[in-house]
């Protein structure tokens, strides 16, 4: 998981690149980057560790000329966390020179690495999958190219390249030197990737292409619409859109989880309402709490703050029961699912909530996340509840018990991670130490994202431990769960 941002304006970009990776600092916390363009080509790159705020100075700013820009704020999937060297943009100089931000995983990254060197003769300095991302769109490029210029058609063929040599999940923007702006979508789709455009007075178009499209309402762009499956984007120095889909057999199964926990609720995404959705995750949540709990058992319904919410409101709604607000939130606390390591999560839970004993004490309590992963969160403020003085704990997920590796680009490499890898639903509540526990179902999950739209299937590998891409074999899972162990 990652944000990303390119775009296309009539005057220098960086300012408007830095305020959109502040509305996806959600994505990504671990590093951060933006590259600018020049008319002639120059380009000038900054990253760095830290979240937005804590990277860029104005000195660094400063540098970033251009009216062609990219920006990225990292969430580790591959690569090493702490390492600065991982931080997107990567780049290459050949042909041309290309800077490139990229959102996902990519599944034969074994297979990719062996050809650069036997194939490509293009050396790699990291083990992120982005910069065999950047070297395998270079090396197509120079593989199409029939004379000295670029045109629209040779970067949609080498897209067209890319997508057969390439497995997994990936949305990518990429600055091509002296030429534009290029972004595309995997076959599927999994990943976000949406384009708006913005008039100007003279007549000329600005265009943004991001992850998500609460940037271009900031920004006060016009959404066009998703960027299809498989589909290549491309605005010239001029300003001029080309689109062309470059998959044979594209299909749009995009990730379950974006709209469980990933994006922000103000954001839609494959016309989906990630707010409507989650909104409608605790509708079906409360039928199946219904039905395996006792209402007596319930005097209060809480939210884990804050991408709960919409689900736990809608719980007590439909459930009868009254809505309150037993944790206080420390804002300035990264997301703890996004935290490396057990230790540093378990540390981070409590200073990240504080419960509030006068909600708590002597009640019988529904508390409701968004979804429970590694448990290790889960189980610290199930006793933070007992610790304030609650009489019981029922814990419920708006998502499904996650059993399987996500590999499409979330952190959750390892079963043995996984709190309800191998255990029934009755032992993770005796893991966790909650007195009732409640999962949604799999099939609600699935009705309530795709309600009223016109997408027809989902992504829901850590749930049903169905890979879409056909690509993903238990060698492969295992080889993952090794590495990230070594």
């Amino acid at each position: 998981m990652c944000g990303i941002v390119g775009m296309v304006g009539r005057g220098p970009v960086n300012q408007e690149i830095y305020d959109s990776l502040l509305l996806l600092q959600h994505r990504g916390q671990d590093s951060t980057g933006m590259a600018t363009a020049e008319p002639s080509g120059v380009f000038h790159v900054y990253k760095a560790k830290g979240q937005v705020r804590e990277a860029f100075r104005t000195r660094d700013m400063r540098a970033l000329l251009g009216n062609l820009g990219l920006g990225h704020v990292r969430y580790a999937t591959k690569g090493t966390a702490s390492s600065e060297e991982e931080a997107q943009p990567f780049y290459v100089n050949a042909p041309y020179g290309i800077v490139l931000v990229h959102n996902g995983n990519l599944t034969n990254t074994r297979e990719l690495t062996q050809e650069l060197f036997t194939k490509d003769r293009r050396h790699l300095n990291t083990s992120s999958d982005t910069e065999l991302l950047v070297n395998v769109l270079g090396g197509e490029l120079q593989a199409v190219i029939s004379g000295l210029e670029l045109d629209p058609a040779q970067v949609f063929q080498a897209v067209t390249r890319v997508h057969e040599r390439v497995e997994g999940s990936y949305a990518a923007i990429a600055l091509i030197a002296g030429y534009g702006l290029l972004a595309f979508r995997d076959p599927y789709g999994i990943r976000p990737l949406i384009l708006g455009t913005r008039k100007n007075d003279d007549g000329s178009y600005e265009w943004v292409v991001t992850s998500e499209s609460l940037v271009l309402e900031n920004g006060e762009f016009e959404v066009v619409r998703d960027i299809d499956p498989g589909e290549a984007v491309f605005v010239d120095l001029a300003g001029n859109l080309h689109t062309q889909q470059c998959a044979p057999d594209p299909k749009l199964v995009p990730c379950s989880f974006e709209y469980v926990y990933l994006a922000r609720p103000d954001s839609v995404m494959n016309g989906i309402s990630v707010y409507e959705a989650r909104l409608r995750m605790g509708d079906r949540l409360a039928d199946t709490i219904a039905k395996y709990t006792p209402k007596e058992a319930i005097d209060v319904v809480m939210p884990i703050p804050d991408s709960s919410r919409p689900a736990a409101m809608q719980v007590a709604r439909k459930l009868g029961i009254e809505y309150r607000e037993g944790f206080y939130k420390n804002r300035y606390i990264g997301r703890t699912f996004i935290m490396p390591g057990q230790a540093v999560r378990k540390k981070s839970v409590r200073q990240k909530l504080n419960a509030m004993s006068s909600e708590f004490k002597g009640k019988n309590v529904l508390l409701i996340d968004d979804s429970i992963v590694r448990g290790t969160t889960s189980k610290e403020i199930i006793q933070m509840a007992r610790d304030a003085g609650a009489k019981s704990v029922t814990f419920a997920s708006a998502a499904p018990p996650v059993r399987y590796p996500h590999v499409y680009g979330i952190n959750m490499p390892s079963r043995h991670e996984l709190v309800a890898h191998g255990r029934t639903i009755p032992e993770i509540a005796a893991e966790l130490g909650a007195d009732y526990m409640v999962y949604q179902e799999v099939e609600d999950l699935k009705a309530a994202i795709l309600e009223g739209s016109d997408v027809e299937d989902l992504d829901m590998s850590c749930f049903d431990g169905r890979y879409i891409t056909g690509t993903v074999t238990e060698e492969y899972l295992e080889w993952v769960e090794g590495s990230q162990e070594s």
